[in-house]
């Protein structure tokens, strides 16, 4: 009977590990099921989000941009925005000519939406910020104890100075740079400015057309060939920034903002040359520089724009991006970034603007 007993007593302690075992089994097969469920909902979800917002914006938008980034990521958990800053005419052409997407398009010059966007690639513009040129320096650049509003030009005559400013084909701070060298002549009464400081050291002509207006003419890029020892010429202004901070360059032809946001010292030039005020938008039209393409752009105020190109794969988070820009988050960056915003801001194809941003503009 004690051996029976034994027994029996084994065979029930083999049978509760053998159903612990298969029970076990189940419960591991459920947990695995349930472990792949939620890394497939996992997957899903992220799958949901890492969305993308490619955004064209000038380089002196660089600062405020970023900002804004960082304030529309904060409000959309999964987007990413990816910007891409170069020279405006040059982020116009990745669209039109390269055939790239882009969600929100900024321009330092609000004319280039409607001049080589707009019908085919953009049926609105909003023109939202102004600017101002300026002649920025540093302490260590020669001869910046003595340069000021009223000689700022004979110090960039001297021999051994050296200026930079960018790529008239490609940026707009570079053709204007050109325009306030030429408005100079008449505001200084010196007739040889634009001679000494351009004409003489790179490929860029200057003549005066029969209606009175100077006509600067910008050869290809490689043709401009500036003075290695006068001149320094980069694609996108903000480029020459660094060139500038390591003495490569005494001074910059560039934007008041972008001096500002760097710290640079700069001449603030008369508002007759500087392109900043509607006050004188007639004296700057007397000026006009042809690009290389053929374009021709008249001399005007420096006003930023900002378009949602045709081609736009997330329309509609552009919008609020956008919404963003134009809204009083925005101005505030702006504001603080040394470029005034524009209130509200002015629109062209207005009807056609996304219906959320309308309220925003006139």
């Amino acid at each position: 009977m004690k051996v029976k007993t034994r027994i029996f007593k084994l065979i029930s302690v083999l049978l509760i590990l053998v159903v612990s075992a298969c029970l076990g089994c189940v419960g591991d097969q459920a947990g695995d099921e349930s472990t792949d469920s939620m890394e497939n909902a996992s997957g899903n979800a992220s799958a949901g989000e890492g969305e993308t917002l490619a955004v064209f914006h000038a380089g002196s938008l660089g600062v405020p941009f970023e900002e804004l980034e960082a304030e529309f990521e904060a409000q959309h958990p999964g987007v990413d925005v990816q910007r891409e800053a170069a020279g405006s005419a040059q982020s116009v052409r990745k669209i039109t000519e390269l055939g790239k997407n882009a969600d929100v398009l900024a321009s330092a010059d609000y004319a280039l939406i409607p001049s080589m966007m707009m019908p085919e690639y953009a049926d609105w513009y909003a023109a939202f910020a102004r600017n101002q040129m300026i002649l920025a320096y540093t302490n260590e650049s020669e001869y910046s104890e003595e340069i000021n509003t009223n000689n700022w030009y004979e110090i960039l005559r001297r021999p051994d100075v050296r200026f930079g400013f960018s790529n008239p084909n490609d940026d707009p701070a570079g053709y204007r740079s050109q325009m306030v060298t030429v408005l100079a002549e008449s505001y200084y009464n010196d007739s040889q400015i634009y001679d000494d400081l351009i004409m003489n050291n790179t490929g860029i002509t200057l003549t005066t057309q029969e209606n009175g207006t100077a006509l600067v003419q910008v050869p290809a890029s490689e043709e401009i060939a500036p003075n290695p020892d006068k001149i320094m010429l980069r694609s996108m202004e903000v480029e020459l920034s660094s060139a500038l901070e390591t003495g490569e360059i005494d001074y910059l032809y560039i934007y008041r903002s972008v001096a500002e946001q760097h710290g640079f010292k700069y001449v603030e030039l008369p508002p007759e040359i500087d392109l900043s005020s509607l006050d004188y938008a007639d004296n700057y039209s007397k000026v006009q520089v042809e690009m290389v393409n053929g374009e021709v752009v008249t001399g005007s105020p420096i006003v930023y724009g900002v378009t949602i190109p045709k081609n736009a794969e997330n329309p509609e988070l552009a919008a609020e991006f956008v919404k963003l820009l134009l809204d009083e988050p925005g101005q505030q960056i702006f504001i603080e970034n040394g470029q005034p915003p524009i209130v509200p801001a002015i629109a062209e194809g207005k009807d056609k603007m996304p219906e959320e941003l309308q309220p925003l503009v006139e």
